[in-house]
């Protein structure tokens, strides 16, 4: 669907299709007071640098001081980057966000001796603390957290030095960012009409669903030509994201980055090969539905411009937001009269920042805020918009119910089981929708979406764990990143994926600077993991019902409580195998078999 509407600039938005900002903070000057206060807490916590095993008592203080430390942290950062992303080419938000990241890597500095010290207390005496102060016992997960990576963990000194190093390290990402979202821009194109059509980071994907192929031709050329003059640029961002992760890994003696990051949230690397080896098994289903897709395109070259536009021709609607949220609640009313009357409640006070505007970060978020989550989106009345709102929303739902059945310390869950909660919504949305339906062209156009989930979701987050992977080991063997090595890393990587049935054009190989995931720290491959045990989950939820919700309205309220996997295991998805896995690819395969039915019929 093409967008001809003209973005507006931050100031011309209606209040209330932003996002209620002044819940966390009124004014700057609130927040000011705030960030003031927060040095002064962690100013405290650090005078108990060398005491934290001196008596329960000390240790007690101590936790309680850094746990409320951490909530003011989040809600500090948490304000600055909300008005940074609603517009990133304000000065004011860019200078907030950049105090904040100060203020937290001053405060980890000021607390880093910490961690040596609970290492450094005997079990026994450790144990003798809780039986003398069992207040103690509300923080012994995380206290345990810290001496399960009693192997990676450094002399105070030198965890001192890591931690002021904190903020440099940010420094790739913060000016990928500022490059992608507020100096790149591509050049219009024309529409089908002839109208001039601008080409941004929110328009992109509607544009590349337009069923006129001129326009997602012109709209793919723009895109990755304004990426092709800063790809040198983008390129030395990467190698110097990736070279701060190797050396961070180093440091902490672990064998590369790919261990230490998902050490830091208790997943076993295997997890990580097993997907990428289960995904490489069943690439022929891929492969399949892009023979299908060219076949009922009807065109003789099938290019990368050409995934994202419905097989289903004139199913395409415009979803207003009002019945977009209507049919979301709708379709997660199968989870209960709480989590409905929540989800309507954000809905209804402002959690939401609606539309694109000028400046505004691209894509869609959900930021779990401790007075309530807050959700980017850049909704432009798709199909494809209305899922975003669901998957969003899902994820502000794990954070407002971790929030609030957990004490502070546990609230957060882990980057591991973030996209479950997303994933599942969106997985519910597709059933009710589907339900609802028996007109064959519009239930061809939505097993349409549902496969395109499957694609871009497990198939292409996979390709891009396997291309992180892949830009890791290169850099921890001692190569550096370029940008005619990354093309062609990624090249290879797309023609082993989508198969014959598919032209790989030349500029799909810059899209790899078009990703903010890769620096993220491998976080890509936990959107195929999730989207994998979403399937698993709405399945039982729809089938089994009652004992079903439970189980996972627990997971949802578990925040960090157990470690991740021990979570969906409690809702009924064993993650250690690759079984889950293939079980949603089984179904993408079933729903590859009805597509070609209806649209035979």
């Amino acid at each position: 669907m093409e967008e001809n509407q003209k973005i507006p600039m931050r100031s011309q938005v209606k209040k209330e299709d932003t996002w209620a900002i002044e819940d966390m903070y009124a004014t700057v000057e609130d927040w000011e007071k705030d960030f003031a206060a927060a040095k002064k807490v962690a100013e405290e916590a650090a005078e108990y640098a060398g005491r934290l095993g001196e008596s329960a008592q000390a240790l007690y203080d101590w936790s309680a001081l850094t746990e409320k430390l951490d909530c003011m942290l989040s809600e500090i950062y948490g304000y600055a980057s909300r008005v940074k992303d609603q517009d990133t080419a304000d000065a004011a938000g860019q200078t907030l966000s950049a105090r904040a990241m100060g203020l937290y890597v001053e405060c980890s500095g000021l607390i880093s001796f910490a961690d040596p010290e609970i290492l450094s207390i005997p079990e026994e005496k450790l144990e003798a603390f809780y039986a003398e102060k069992p207040e103690l016992l509300k923080y012994r997960r995380s206290i345990n957290e810290v001496r399960r990576c009693k192997d990676h963990i450094l002399s105070p000194e030198l965890e001192k030095i890591l931690a002021d190093a904190g903020e440099m390290a940010q420094a790739p990402g913060t000016v990928y960012s500022s490059l992608v979202n507020a100096d790149l821009t591509f050049d219009p194109i024309k529409g089908s009409n002839e109208e001039e059509l601008e080409v941004t980071g929110g328009s992109f994907i509607p544009l590349m669903q337009s069923p006129d192929r001129n326009v997602r031709k012109a709209a793919f050329e723009s895109l990755y030509g304004g990426y092709g003059k800063v790809l040198n640029t983008a390129a030395g961002l990467l190698n110097a994201q990736v070279s701060q992760l190797k050396f961070f890994a180093k440091a902490r003696k672990y064998p590369d980055a790919l261990h230490a990051s998902l050490d830091a949230t208790n997943v076993p690397v295997e997890v990580y090969h097993n997907l990428i080896e289960a995904v490489h098994e069943d690439i022929g289903i891929l492969h399949r539905y892009m023979r299908l897709r060219k076949k009922l395109m009807k065109t003789d070259e099938l290019h990368m411009y050409d995934l994202y536009t419905s097989l289903v021709a004139d199913a395409d609607v415009k979803i207003p937001f009002e019945k977009a949220k209507e049919e979301v609640l709708d379709a997660t009313a199968v989870l209960g009269k709480e989590y409905g009357e929540v989800l309507k409640h954000g809905f209804e006070s402002r959690w939401i920042d609606v539309y694109e505007n000028k400046g505004k970060r691209g894509g869609a978020y959900s930021a779990g805020q401790i007075v309530h989550p807050y959700v980017l989106l850049n909704y432009k009345g798709t199909l494809d918009s209305e899922f975003t709102l669901a998957h969003e929303m899902g994820h502000a739902m794990h954070s407002y119910l971790s929030t609030k059945n957990q004490e502070p310390v546990d609230r957060e869950y882990v980057i591991f089981v973030a996209e479950v909660a997303s994933t599942c919504n969106e997985s519910l949305l597709m059933q009710h929708l589907l339900k609802k339906t028996q007109d064959k062209k519009t239930r061809a156009y939505l097993i349409n979406y549902f496969l395109e989930q499957f694609r871009t979701t497990l198939y292409r987050q996979t390709m891009f764990a396997e291309f992180e992977l892949k830009i890791n080991e290169l850099v921890q063997n001692g190569g550096s990143l370029t940008a005619e090595g990354l093309n062609k890393i990624y090249h290879d990587l797309n023609v082993f994926y989508y198969g014959d049935a598919v032209v790989v054009d030349d500029l799909i190989d810059r899209e790899w600077a078009r990703i903010p995931h890769f620096y993220y720290n491998y976080y890509v491959f936990q959107y195929s993991t999730g989207f994998s045990a979403a399937m698993a989950l709405s399945e039982r939820i729809l089938s089994e019902g009652e004992p079903a919700v439970k189980d996972y309205l627990n997971f949802l309220s578990g925040g960090c409580s157990k470690d991740p996997i021990s979570l969906l295991q409690g809702a009924g998805v064993d993650m250690r195998t690759a079984e889950p896995v293939h079980r949603a690819l089984k179904l993408f395969d079933s729903l590859l078999d009805e597509m070609e039915a209806l649209m035979e019929a």
